[in-house]
C-alpha cells in the first residue's frame, strides 16, 4: 500500500535529517521525497511517498506526529489527490528518429525546452506513472541524462473544503 505524507515542519536547518533519520532508523522505506518553502518562509512542507503494510502506514504518521519540528501531518492516497512529478531527460537525437520524439512528446504533453544538433531536453510535469511512461518510451532513444523532482501533491478540491 502506498500512503502520501504531506508534513508541515519548521523551516530550519537539521529537519529534514531528522525525518529522514526517523525513516532509516526504523527502516521504513522513502519512495519519492520533495521539500519546498511554503507560502510562509517559516514553514516548509515536505511531501513523502513511502509504501509499507498497514501497520507500517500507521507508524509512520505516529513517528513523524512525535517529532518536535513537525507542525502537522496530513496523509491520503493517490485516490484522493492530485499528485505531479517533474522530469527532465536529455536525449541523442538524429534525423531518423527526431519526428517520432516530437509526436511522443505532443502526445504526452511533455515540451522540448532546449536543443542542439544532435541533443534535445525535454521537460514533463505530469502524474508519476505517466512520467515513468514517457520514460520508458524513450528507452529505444539513446538517454543520455535524467532529472527527476520527487512527487508533490495535494488532496482533491471538496465543496466541503468552502
Amino acid at each position: 500500500m502506498k500512503k502520501i505524507y504531506s508534513v508541515l515542519v519548521e523551516n530550519r536547518s537539521g529537519v529534514l535529517c531528522k525525518v529522514a533519520g526517523l525513516f532509516s532508523r526504523r527502516c521504513f522505506n522513502i519512495n519519492s521525497l520533495a521539500v519546498g518553502e511554503t507560502d510562509d518562509p517559516a514553514v516548509s512542507c515536505m511531501t513523502i511517498v513511502s509504501s509499507g503494510d498497514q501497520r507500517t502506514i500507521e507508524q509512520i504518521e505516529k513517528q513523524l506526529n512525535k517529532k518536535l519540528d513537525v507542525i502537522k501531518v496530513k496523509t491520503f492516497d493517490e485516490t484522493s489527490s492530485i499528485s505531479r512529478e517533474l522530469m527532465l531527460v536529455k536525449i541523442k537525437y538524429n534525423r531518423n528518429n527526431r519526428k517520432d520524439i516530437m509526436e511522443n512528446c505532443a502526445i504526452m504533453h511533455a515540451s522540448i525546452v532546449d536543443m542542439s544538433k544532435h541533443m534535445m531536453l525535454i521537460q514533463i510535469c505530469d502524474a508519476p506513472e505517466r512520467v515513468q511512461l514517457f520514460l520508458t518510451m524513450l528507452q529505444s532513444i539513446s538517454i543520455v541524462e535524467v532529472a527527476r523532482t520527487g512527487t508533490l501533491a495535494l488532496p482533491k478540491c471538496m465543496e466541503s473544503d468552502i
